[in-house]
């Protein structure tokens, strides 16, 4: 059964076993809040092993795209469609998370996102690619993020 994150009462249920729990459930709660005030969705997820097409879906386009393959462990996922956009989640344990954004019109929008919670490291695997930049929330303090655009069909 998927949860509603809670963007009013921060909880970092589902996610203890990260290192950075408090700091990823004020980025999954800043997602949640977002997606509630841009589009009045409700920001749902369900424990990893429950949702293993999504986190099989984000990987493959990962892997496909720049053959990226993530170390650490998914703890949380959730898909879900708005104005046109099929969006994907995962939040790992590390303390990163990735979003897949994926235009349902030909020729829309359609990237890889990839944040990374207060405190913890670039991971190693995403550090001699990307460069990231930072931007302040209430909720996750200094998230530091970066993307690029898939080419491919998925």
């Amino acid at each position: 059964m998927p949860t509603v994150v809670d963007f009013q009462q921060v909880s970092s249920a589902g996610l203890e076993s990260s290192p950075v729990s408090a700091a990823l459930a004020g980025l999954r709660a800043n997602e949640a809040r977002y997606y509630k005030n841009k589009y009045d969705h409700d920001f749902t997820v369900s424990p990893a092993s429950q949702a293993k097409d999504v986190v099989d879906y984000v990987h493959r386009i990962l892997k496909e795209e720049r053959d990226i393959v993530i170390a650490s462990r998914p703890l949380e996922a959730t898909s879900f469609e708005v104005d046109g956009l099929r969006m994907a989640y995962v939040f790992y344990e590390s303390g990163l998370a990735i979003n897949v954004m994926y235009a349902v019109e030909d020729g829309g929008k359609r990237a890889v996102g990839f944040k990374l919670s207060d405190g913890m490291e670039v991971p190693e695997e995403l550090a001699e690619r990307f460069k990231f930049a930072r931007q302040k929330s209430k909720l996750a303090g200094t998230i530091r993020g970066s993307y690029f655009v898939i080419k491919g069909e998925y």
